[in-house]
């Protein structure tokens, strides 16, 4: 049986060739610490439990029915000595556990803004942060670089040793963003934006995927990742903008419908504002935005009749899209198109600096109305009566 021994421990063997130690080894600091914290929190569990089975065995093996020299006490209950070791070894472990995730979990906020570059290289001033714009769609994954004007499909590059800060959200249903190499995994979430800080400190290329279950086309949505120098960074730029295409709502549009094992590409042009209408869900020309419908609510909403734009809000861009109101599925329109409002905000924000601010900043009242009190308020019933087919 001796020399069947090895050949049959080949098989095991091609099958750990698959895996894969990055989280064990990564490139990037963020990912280093949280490494750190994985292997200092296992070896301190195991203080308990290495004994613990250690002693399963050594009990088992002396207190055996053959071994007639081991003593036989049917009486003994208590050791005050023993239930001191018991309980304060595991204690101390619970404590020194608590108080590392708690550390941990503050400083590796992924919310949190980097303070160093690696170990012992604090963040200067000179290390201007990369911001990356993130979309999760169905089912690839879009990088906006607005510093840059450019965008890519599955394709994500990063100049080694410089901070960078994601913004991270999604057009459909909820997944995950994880480069093992670079940083823990966060979720993207369609209306929401999440947020990741990392830094990539070794050159090479990695692989990111989608770490949450999304859908038919999930085992297929894996990008590249690119840790590259300061020329080979603007290289990538350079490559990207002489790719051609620009991708404007109506490309996006396209982009987002669902398909699988898409292959990497680049956008010499992205419109500026495309991030933001797909985070408040209005890339859809004349849709009412949801910070748009939400600065409405805070001034005042729009009284009774806002009632009614409300009932047919969906965010279903495939079955909705196009339909204003009516009896097709419909969506809340805009009262200003994207452009507008974003002009609204820069007014607004130019006005509280001092300068001259165009627009009209006194809050919007229901119908005209002012603000109803508590005091005053009274419950309305609505009464819905058949249309009259003299009526236009």
């Amino acid at each position: 049986m001796r020399r069947y021994s090895f050949p049959a421990l080949l098989p095991m063997g091609f099958l750990l060739s698959g895996c894969n130690m990055v989280v064990l080894a990564p490139a990037g600091d963020i990912a280093a610490q949280q490494r750190d914290l994985l292997v200092v929190s296992t070896l301190l569990m195991l203080l308990i439990i290495v004994p613990v089975m250690a002693l399963t065995v050594f009990f088992a093996w002396r207190y055996r029915q053959s071994n007639a020299s081991a003593p036989y006490e049917p009486d003994w209950d208590h050791s005050t000595k023993l239930e001191l070791v018991i309980w304060s070894a595991p204690l101390l472990i619970i404590i020194c556990l608590g108080a590392l995730t708690w550390l941990g979990t503050h400083l590796l906020d992924p919310y949190r803004p980097i303070e160093r570059i690696q170990k012992g290289t604090p963040v200067a001033e000179t290390h201007e942060p990369l911001t990356v714009e993130v979309v999760a769609l169905d089912w690839k994954w879009l990088f906006i670089y607005p510093q840059y004007g450019v965008a890519s499909v599955n394709d994500l590059a990063a100049p080694v040793d410089r901070p960078i800060n994601f913004r991270i959200t999604s057009s459909s249903v909820m997944n995950s963003f994880y480069i093992p190499a670079l940083a823990g995994q966060i979720y993207a979430m369609p209306g929401m934006e999440t947020k990741l800080h990392a830094v990539i400190n070794n050159p090479g290329d990695y692989t990111g995927f989608s770490a949450n279950y999304s859908g038919a086309g999930f085992s297929g949505m894996h990008f590249a990742f690119h840790g590259l120098d300061a020329s080979g960074f603007d290289k990538w730029v350079a490559d990207a903008r002489s790719a051609g295409g620009s991708l404007d709502r109506a490309a996006y549009l396209e982009l987002e419908r669902p398909s699988e094992n898409e292959p990497a590409r680049r956008y010499a042009s992205v419109d500026p504002d495309l991030f933001g209408a797909v985070l408040n869900m209005c890339v859809d020309k004349g849709k009412m935005c949801t910070n748009e419908m939400m600065s409405i609510d805070v001034k005042g909403d729009l009284g009774l009749a806002g009632v009614a734009n409300t009932l047919p809000l969906a965010y279903d861009k495939f079955a909705r899209r196009g339909a204003v109101f009516g009896r097709q599925p419909s969506y809340v329109a805009s009262i200003c198109t994207a452009e507008e409002a974003a002009a609204a905000a820069r007014a607004t924000y130019l006005g509280s600096k001092g300068q001259a601010a165009p627009c009209n900043l006194t809050p919007i009242l229901g119908a005209g109305l002012p603000r109803p009190s508590a005091e005053k308020w009274e419950p309305v019933t609505l009464f819905a009566r058949p249309r009259n087919p003299s009526e236009s």
